[in-house]
């Protein structure tokens, strides 16, 4: 029983792990496709290609079951890298200012895929790659390992992400990786989430909370200025609920979040760090993690031309996501935690979007 389930009370319920194929890649390799589902309706399922969430079905009490996550019926379109729906994204989540950075005395250029900044990992981050699949009773990991020299990056790095089912309802992620050189590592889920279901239209009205009284500010290519920012009387406090269209930056939100209770950059305790509410549905979901940062994402790039599930466009703000991670470009930022990875030592962090209705 998780700890999760102790402090909630509530009964044991069996997960259950079916395995099908979600389609082949141009060079021939198969991708398996795992649904976990448990008997009150919830389900979701992973690929081992870029090991992402592509579907999250979830009931409600007034519109039945819906597929609450962004994403494509067909592989294809993930192949076609479209914008990081339900992916891993490594090695490095998020943003390195120029594509440069420096270790230990050595200098590493990566590709400025966007704008002038190194974003997601480069032109082939994780979430392009086949994972190895380890399917288990009631979970299953995904395996990479990253080679020295990747996308620019140091050291060999063999990542693992295992998608389970909690008690609650819940999606629990957990990564690791070990490296045999100092190298930046930050991993993270890129699920864009709509608790109205994927074809709902705007998540504006959703009910938000983020647990973080402070966060990191950008310059105008989304680089934070090194700057930690009280979020008191900006759009950007979510301390208590309220509906993200009721204080909206012009361009909408990117943002990370300070999380309030400190944790170390390698590994940490979980805690809740953000709780969303759709009133129509009355779905909620609840964030717990041990990363000591929330990049809040309001689908700001998504213009009609992704056509997702069922022939739907998605549009600007027809998702969100809540991508727990280190800081952006905690790499060039002494006084942020820190993202190197150093041999003989771990990354392990662990999160859990959880849902009730």
């Amino acid at each position: 029983t998780s700890p999760l389930c102790t402090w909630l009370g509530c009964r044991i319920m069996a997960t259950k792990v079916a395995k099908s194929v979600f389609g082949t890649l141009p060079d021939g390799r198969e991708v398996p496709l795992f649904t976990l589902q448990n008997e009150t309706g919830f389900k979701f399922s992973v690929s081992a290609f870029g090991a992402a969430i592509v579907s999250l079905h979830c009931p409600s009490k007034k519109d039945g079951v819906s597929d609450m996550a962004l994403g494509f019926d067909d592989l294809s379109d993930y192949v076609k890298r479209m914008p990081y729906f339900g992916v891993t994204v490594g090695r490095v989540a998020n943003r390195i200012a120029m594509g440069k950075f420096s270790l230990d005395g050595a200098e590493f250029k990566l590709a400025q895929n966007n704008g002038p900044n190194h974003l997601h990992g480069g032109e082939i981050g994780f979430d392009e790659k086949l994972w190895i699949s380890e399917p288990n009773d009631d979970c299953v990991t995904f395996r990479y390992t990253s080679e020295d020299g990747e996308e620019g990056y140091p050291g060999q790095l063999d990542v693992s992400v295992t998608f389970s089912m909690t008690q609650e309802n819940g999606i629990r992620i957990q990564y690791k990786a070990k490296s045999d050189k100092p190298t930046p590592v930050n991993l993270s889920n890129h699920s864009y989430f709509n608790l109205g279901g994927h074809a709902s239209g705007s998540v504006l009205d959703h009910d938000v909370q983020i647990f973080a009284s402070s966060y990191t500010p950008v310059d105008d290519t989304l680089i934070p200025t090194g700057q930690i920012a009280d979020v008191k009387g900006t759009a950007f406090d979510f301390t208590q609920p309220r509906t993200i269209k009721s204080s909206f930056p012009q361009n909408g939100f990117d943002h990370n979040f300070v999380l309030s209770v400190p944790t170390h950059a390698m590994t940490g305790t979980l805690q809740l760090v953000a709780k969303v509410f759709h009133s129509e549905t009355g779905r909620t979901m609840t964030i717990f993690s041990t990363q000591p940062g929330l990049q809040f994402y309001t689908g700001n790039f998504l213009d009609g031309t992704k056509i997702g599930k069922g022939g739907c466009a998605y549009h600007k703000h027809n998702g969100f996501c809540m991508e727990t991670q280190n800081f952006p470009d905690a790499i060039n930022h002494d006084a942020f935690p820190s993202s190197v990875l150093r041999p003989g030592k771990e990354y392990a962090h662990e999160t859990v979007y959880q849902f009730s209705w």
